[in-house]
């Protein structure tokens, strides 16, 4: 569950209406993909949720946190702390399994998993989460990552099932802004990966 005090002194007076994070998001083909996946799911196990749809798909690496407003002073910090970590080459995430994601009583997220072809995400991920608590912006983030795409909400549980595997290339990540029950997506910064394959065959994020 995301935290609204994972940014310690910065929080503004008032509800939270904006919430900041980073993520890495499907290339079009791909996110084209997970939505024919997703209508093919829902006539298959009865699910009522809708889609995220093919604008808010991605794959979130870090909950920077949630805001009355959006503090510049953040978005800041947290874009001076990415650009230092974006000097990686470009990589890829393969998902070959869907689950819901929790067995609370309503409203689970149903989300895309993979294993072996998420180990390059997760490595940057603890780098990325280490600048980030470098530059004050919380604790780290990284210890408990478990890399997924929510596909959709809905309160009927889903075990995990096998699916054609969906892979794609992140060339780059991004800072979002969410409005918080607008069901919105707004993409403050993006952060190209231009380190080249030799650099990462001599060392991977985290490493």
């Amino acid at each position: 569950m995301f935290e609204r005090l994972s940014v310690v002194g910065f929080e503004a007076p008032g509800p939270p209406s904006d919430r900041l994070f980073f993520a890495i998001r499907p290339d079009a083909d791909s996110a084209t993909r997970i939505d024919r996946l997703v209508q093919d799911l829902r006539k298959q196990h009865g699910l009522k949720g809708k889609s995220l749809g093919i604008e808010r798909f991605h794959v979130t690496l870090y909950h920077v946190g949630d805001f009355a407003g959006v503090p510049s002073s953040v978005v800041d910090l947290a874009c001076e702390a990415a650009r230092a970590v974006s000097a990686v080459p470009p990589f890829r995430l393969g998902f070959e399994r869907v689950a819901s994601f929790s067995r609370r009583p309503r409203n689970m997220p149903f989300v895309l998993l993979g294993s072996d072809g998420l180990l390059a995400v997760t490595r940057f991920q603890q780098t990325l989460a280490a600048a980030l608590a470098s530059a004050g912006l919380g604790h780290g983030g990284g210890s408990h990552y478990t890399p997924h795409l929510t596909l959709l909400y809905d309160d009927r549980h889903v075990a995990a099932q096998s699916i054609e595997p969906i892979a794609w290339t992140a060339h780059e990540f991004v800072l979002l802004r969410s409005l918080i029950g607008k069901g919105r997506h707004e993409v403050l910064e993006h952060f190209p990966l231009h380190g080249s394959a030799k650099m990462g065959a001599a060392k991977q994020p985290g490493q």
